[in-house]
């Protein structure tokens, strides 16, 4: 049975989607964007501070799941701008030190709001 996730600890979904949902064993994570949860504002600054903001976000998802980044099997990067890879990769490896999940990472035409940077994770919760 599936079970719909919620966190004050991360950007409230601003559409008909939770912001994961669990089903046997596994937790599914919606894009998360570079919002301030507290003010559900876009986070001021370049693609590492931008990424930083979007790992934290799935962090504090992750743990509403009970699950954490190091159980995080997969994930999907969206960037606006392919040029910016290098920059948000840096920032992304400091998050996977070991044994990091597997990804996709494509450029996308326009993410929600303009932002430069949306990532989408599965991961072990059970």
């Amino acid at each position: 049975m599936k079970k719909p996730v919620s966190t004050p600890n991360a950007p409230q979904a601003i559409g008909p989607y939770s912001q994961a949902v669990t089903h046997n064993g596994l937790a599914y994570l919606s894009g998360q964007i570079p919002l301030d949860p507290g003010t559900g504002q876009i986070v001021d600054g370049d693609i590492e501070v931008q990424t930083g903001r979007v790992l934290e976000n799935l962090k504090a998802v992750l743990e509403a799941c009970g699950s954490s980044l190091d159980r995080v099997l997969k994930t999907t990067v969206y960037l606006a701008d392919m040029n910016e890879f290098p920059r948000m990769n840096q920032v992304y490896a400091s998050y996977f030190p070991s044994h990091p999940p597997a990804r996709a990472t494509v450029q996308a035409a326009r993410l929600p709001r303009d932002v430069r940077i949306e990532i989408d994770a599965v991961a072990d919760c059970g």
